[in-house]
This record gives C-alpha cells, structure tokens and sequence, in this order.
C-alpha cells in the first residue's frame, strides 16, 4: 500500500514538472505511428479499390492472402524486416535498421493487410445500387471511384484509425527493429516494456497511462465512425 501511495505522489510530481524524456517517448511514437499509416494507405487505397472494382484471375486467392496476413505475428515481421536491413542483409547499405524509418517500415507492413482488408469491406458493402446509378449517370471512372469513396468514406476512416491503434501499441516487433535507443528509437511500448524489467516503474506507469488515454480518445471517434457508417 506503502508503495502505491509513493507511486502516486509520484506521479503528481511528474505532472506537476512535465518530463522532456516522457514527452519526447510519445511524439517519436505518434511520428512512428501516423507515418506508418499514411505509407500503408497510399498502399492499401489503391489495391482494396483494385479489388473491389476489377473480377479477374487469381483475385479471390490474392484476397485469401490478405486476410491470411492479418493472422502473422507482428514480431515475424520484425523479424523479416530485421533480415533485409541487417548489415549482411539484401537492404544493409541503406544503413536503416535501428533508425526510426527501420520501426516506420515494420508498422507499415503490419499495417498494410489491415487497412486493405477493412476497406476491401468497405468498399464491397456499397450498394451495387449505387455503382449502376453512377454509371447509368454517365460519370466516368475518376467520378465512379470518387463515388464509391464519398459513399464509404466513414468506414475507411474507422480502418485507418483501427491501424494506428494496432501499430502504436505494438512492442516485440518494433523493439527488434528499433533497437529501443533511449532518444532516437524509444516508443511508448518499448520504453514500457524496458523500465519495467529495470524496475522503475514510476516512468512504466506514466507511459502506460499515456498509452491507455490515447487508446480511449481513438475509441472515441471510431464509434462515432461505425455508427455514422450503419446509418
């Protein structure tokens, strides 16, 4: 009891003196983070509208392999990413692993099946109703998919939050390729996960709470998203 009273008169302190390192942990992170999804949409948009619009050979296997990719354990894909940036790696000389752009790589490539498969949905739950209607107008098809967009558009932005939220909290695979170097590639998670094997858990618990208010104000918006969507 002792222990949890010293922890929150600590924990007043810090709030009270707003530690640099703490703030600095949380903007790489949402650096991280947010670059991650904006590189895995200018991925995911595309190919999801590709196989929403288009019937050809090999696409209901191609769909099957997305979906197959969400089940990958993201600390594989670290793994994967750690192999091509390595020194002897086919990707060394870039000199990327252990840089902030070596964890940005990782989230996009967990980030890419998610925000595919999600919008895929999206884009396939607009009325077939809607797509003739266009078409029957006369529009072309720039205005066909600006279309499908505009009518599916809340549920494509509940994907890309859904991704961010995935990614930020992600720790194994962002520690492998991160290397967790306190002011260049420290995250929220990583940092967690360090301070708390180092037994100082007063910066663990500040994180950690940091972490868990981001995760609910992203809740916020999402329902707000999901239920604007089912309208």
């Amino acid at each position: 009891m002792t222990y949890l009273i010293e922890n929150i008169h600590w924990l007043i302190e810090f709030t009270s003196s707003f530690d640099k390192e703490v703030l600095d942990i949380v903007l790489l992170s949402f650096r991280v983070s947010l670059s991650a999804v904006f590189f895995s949409s200018l991925i995911s948009l595309p190919f999801s509208l590709l196989l929403a619009l288009k019937e050809f050979p090999g696409r209901r296997v191609i769909i099957s392999i997305v979906n197959s990719l969400l089940m990958i354990p993201a600390v594989a894909i670290g793994l994967i990413v750690y192999l091509l940036l390595a020194r002897r790696g086919p990707l060394g000389a870039i000199g990327l692993l252990y840089t902030p752009w070596a964890m940005v790589v990782a989230q996009t490539l967990l980030a890419v099946p998610i925000i595919t498969s999600l919008s895929l949905a999206a884009l396939q739950s607009v009325k077939r109703s809607v797509r003739e209607t266009a078409v029957t107008l006369g529009v072309n098809l720039p205005q066909l998919i600006m279309t499908m967009f505009r009518e599916a558009r809340y549920p494509l932005m509940a994907a890309l939050i859904m991704a961010f939220a995935r990614v930020i909290g992600e720790t194994g695979m962002t520690m492998v390729v991160g290397g967790n170097i306190r002011g260049s590639t420290r995250v929220m998670t990583t940092a967690i996960a360090l301070e708390t094997m180092k037994g100082r858990f007063e910066l663990a618990i500040v994180l950690g709470i940091i972490l868990l208010l981001i995760c609910g104000l992203i809740s916020i918006p999402l329902q707000l998203l999901q239920g604007a969507g089912r309208k």
